[in-house]
């Protein structure tokens, strides 16, 4: 028997709370945030339901390595130069960073998590479809630099290419 404040996840479809789910034509998920849960954490969706028929667009994680090869100091300043990349990345794919519909996130220290979601919130401030999120802290990347790493995945009607 699924409980009662599940059903809405398995059931006939899910719930949204209105003021982050608008309508919007060119919406090519739907962010999932049932009104038996509490509301996110932050600017991201529960989860996200992904229609018949899409472009799938999945990155590796990405590290804040800028062009011409140093890494700035900072988690915010890390998360902004990645969140650069894959906007490049996806639209390599044909879609935008509207299409992201799960990002994944990891950070070396608790103390990371404000300057990731920041940035995180800043590149998402215009996305009007919250993609689902999940946010980790692990103990270190290749280089000791490195304080931030981010893999997303997209879906959406790629453009022609």
């Amino acid at each position: 028997m699924v409980p009662t404040r599940y059903a809405a996840l398995l059931g006939s479809g899910p719930l949204a709370l209105p003021s982050l789910a608008g309508p919007c034509l060119a919406m090519t998920f739907r962010s999932l945030i049932p009104a038996e849960l509490p509301p996110p954490f932050a600017r991201y969706a529960h989860g996200v339901a992904v229609p018949e028929g899409q472009t799938l667009v999945r990155t590796s994680g990405q590290l804040a390595l800028g062009t011409d090869g140093t890494v700035p100091d900072g988690a915010e300043a890390q998360a902004a130069i990645i969140f650069e990349n894959i906007d490049a990345i996806v639209a390599a794919g044909g879609l935008t960073r509207a299409d992201v519909c799960h990002i994944s996130a990891f950070v070396t220290a608790r103390e990371h998590m404000a300057g990731y979601m920041a940035a995180r919130d800043a590149w998402l401030a215009d996305v009007p479809d919250l993609p689902a999120s999940t946010l980790i802290i692990v103990s270190g990347f290749t280089r000791p630099e490195f304080v931030v790493e981010i893999e997303v995945m997209a879906v959406g009607a790629a453009s022609a290419s």
